[in-house]
């Protein structure tokens, strides 16, 4: 999305050796990954509104979620396979389908004209085809998440098979495609392609994620990941300087330098993350906040480019305001109201749309999802 301009799992986890921490055990929430989630969706609106470009290098948030959706995978898939992906499945969709029922039906008002691709609106198993009208591709944006997600979903059996007999090289591998992706010894379609840069971009983050709650990181001399990550954020940093970083490109614009640095950041996090049952006193404050964001970080992450698209033609008509654009221009060129408005929209989206995820997970729907009830059915 252009930045607004005004006016315009079956093992069990091992225990940690030299004082490393334990997955958190199954049907816990850890909430130091909820607090990582809401600083990732956190992240993400203000990106898709700023367009800074150091803010990836600063949160990788694409990196973290998958990673931290891998660990919960690896944590489900205790359960018979079929089920666990039938479950996740399950709450994937029904969010999407709200989002493409409204989409959809503005774009057909506005004289788009579907062809058998469309399918793609119900099961993304590829990008979903959409007007080619701004509006309609930042609508859309958010998609290739949904998409990539789905992939992860249906191939983490055969990874966590992979993970457990050969980890590193399973860890390696989505990297090492990113480089021969980068160096053009594949060439592919273009569906097919976008799915495999995502593979190849995130999978190693989500992969690592299912190590962690395996046990593997926790194998390793506590030394050892905190003397590594920082050569792979920098190997990352150094390939997305030689191109075109340097040269006003974005991060995700180079997926094996996006590659690099996600993975080596999410190492960090995990090798040093607490184990969080409940909230150290410090962060209690923010537990109804952090909630909210996680019981509906689809629905969230879906209306997203919507909400800041909106919010910037809205503070755009403030300059017709006599008073405001002679008094305080400042304020009308500052991207922090149009923020505050994009947030203000995203709750109403939470509101008017959320349900679905309950309904989605067998839960009884609920307006406003942020007491310790969230995630009960």
């Amino acid at each position: 999305m252009t930045p607004y301009t005004p006016q315009t799992a079956q093992l069990p986890p091992t225990q940690p050796p030299q004082g490393g921490t334990a997955p958190v055990s199954a049907g816990t929430r850890d909430r130091y990954f909820d607090l990582l989630r809401a600083l990732a969706l956190f992240r993400v609106v203000l990106y898709h509104l700023v367009g800074w470009a150091w803010l990836p290098l600063l949160f990788p948030s694409m990196g973290v979620m998958f990673a931290l959706a891998g660990s919960l995978m690896a944590r489900s898939l205790a359960r018979p396979a079929l089920q666990v992906i039938r479950s996740r499945v399950r709450r994937l969709l029904p969010p999407l389908w709200v989002l493409g029922a409204v989409g959809v039906t503005a774009m057909l008002i506005d004289g788009w004209r579907p062809g058998p691709s469309a399918v793609f609106w119900l099961l993304p198993l590829s990008d979903p085809p959409f007007l080619a009208a701004g509006w309609a591709g930042d609508l859309a944006e958010p998609l290739w998440y949904v998409r990539a997600y789905l992939w992860f979903v249906l191939l983490s059996p055969l990874l966590l098979r992979c993970l457990r007999k050969l980890p590193w090289a399973t860890l390696a591998a989505p990297v090492a495609l990113s480089f021969g992706l980068a160096a053009g010894y594949l060439s592919m379609p273009e569906r097919i392609d976008s799915a495999l840069t995502d593979f190849s971009t995130f999978g190693a983050c989500w992969i690592l994620g299912m190590a962690r709650q395996e046990g593997v990181l926790e194998r390793l001399p506590r030394y050892v990941v905190p003397s590594v990550a920082p050569f792979v954020m920098l190997a990352g940093l150094w390939w997305a300087g030689n191109h075109g970083f340097a040269g006003g490109a974005e991060l995700d614009g180079i997926p094996a330098a996006d590659a690099l640095w996600s993975l080596g950041a999410v190492m960090l996090l995990l090798h040093f993350s607490p184990t969080w049952e409940s909230w150290p006193p410090r962060l209690r404050q923010w537990d109804s906040l952090i909630t909210l964001l996680n019981a509906r970080a689809v629905t969230v992450y879906l209306w997203h480019n919507v909400c800041i698209l909106v919010a910037a033609l809205l503070w755009d008509r403030m300059w017709d305001i006599d008073l405001l654009a002679e008094r305080a221009p400042w304020l009308l060129d500052s991207w922090a109201p149009v923020l505050l408005v994009a947030w203000a929209l995203i709750a109403v989206c939470i509101v008017l749309f959320g349900w679905a995820e309950d309904l989605a997970a067998r839960r009884r729907p609920r307006l406003w999802p942020n007491g310790p009830s969230a995630f009960r059915r």
